[in-house]
């Protein structure tokens, strides 16, 4: 396994590969264009498209073995016989980005050939440059310096993002009847790393649709802050081999997880 600072570096170049290859497309009309159905089942717009072709370029350069699970491609594998794997979206918050609205993301996680083996998490909002970190047993950080989850254990309090009105319409309002604010701001990466800034208090994804390039990342990123992650019954949260799978996640500070998941399913895990 090679050292943080290896895959800090990649990661970063990455991210500046991905920065320049959309830059001019962001908030144009052409940005948002279908080109076809990728391989996790939903539309990959023309900034998807030009944002993973920069990774794989960068990656085919590299000499280095990875395999790359993707929204867009599915599978890649680079060299031969990888033993690390990354799991890519090259535009989380592909709306916001054609929107020219400054919230997306590159969310990139680094793991073994066991991808719930997650070693290495990298989240950048590419409109503004923050960058969050974490490796696992040594932290999560956001522009080098060290984060912590909220102190709140008050749901009464919360600031939470909600995801799911269309789909569980009851689960999502019983949260939002019961905390101070609600989010939604269209990038789930991006929002994981803000539980794990402190900058709200809990993620809920009620819909049942999150991928493993939606969370790998930012699942690292928030349990090195001191946060928790688990699917939507409150099990641990554990990613499928196939980017067409789909899964609930709850995000929080950890000091009421259990309040979160009982309003949001009614399923109560006292031990979480």
């Amino acid at each position: 396994m090679q050292c943080t600072g290896n895959f800090l570096d990649l990661s970063e170049r990455i991210a500046d590969a991905v920065h320049e290859a959309t830059k001019e497309l962001v908030g144009t009309p052409d940005a948002g264009r279908t080109l076809y159905m990728g391989a996790d089942g939903t539309p990959t717009k023309l900034i998807d498209d030009v944002a993973e072709k920069a990774v794989f370029d960068l990656l085919e350069k590299e000499h280095r073995p990875f395999r790359v699970i993707s929204e867009e491609a599915g599978e890649k594998i680079f060299g031969n016989s990888p033993d690390l794997s990354i799991i890519l979206d090259p535009i989380d918050g592909t709306y916001n980005a054609s929107q020219g609205i400054p919230f997306y993301s590159l969310s990139l996680a680094i793991t073994t050939t066991d991808l719930n083996d997650i070693r290495f998490g990298y989240v950048k909002n590419l409109a503004t440059g923050d960058t969050f970190h974490a490796e696992v047993g040594k932290g999560a950080y956001l522009n080098g310096k060290r984060l912590e989850t909220s102190k709140n254990s008050d749901v009464s309090k919360f600031c939470v993002s909600i995801y799911g009105y269309k789909r569980d319409i009851k689960g999502a309002a019983n949260i939002s009847e019961s905390v101070r604010r609600i989010r939604a701001l269209g990038s789930v990466a991006l929002e994981l790393c803000y539980v794990a800034a402190g900058m709200i208090d809990a993620l809920a994804d009620v819909r049942g649709t999150m991928r493993m390039t939606d969370i790998a990342a930012g699942k690292l990123i928030v349990e090195e802050a001191g946060g928790i992650v688990t699917n939507g019954y409150g099990e641990a949260l554990k990613l499928e081999y196939q980017v067409i799978s789909r899964v609930s996640v709850i995000a929080s500070n950890g000091l009421a997880h259990d309040r979160i998941l009982k309003l949001s399913t009614g399923i109560v895990h006292e031990d979480k």
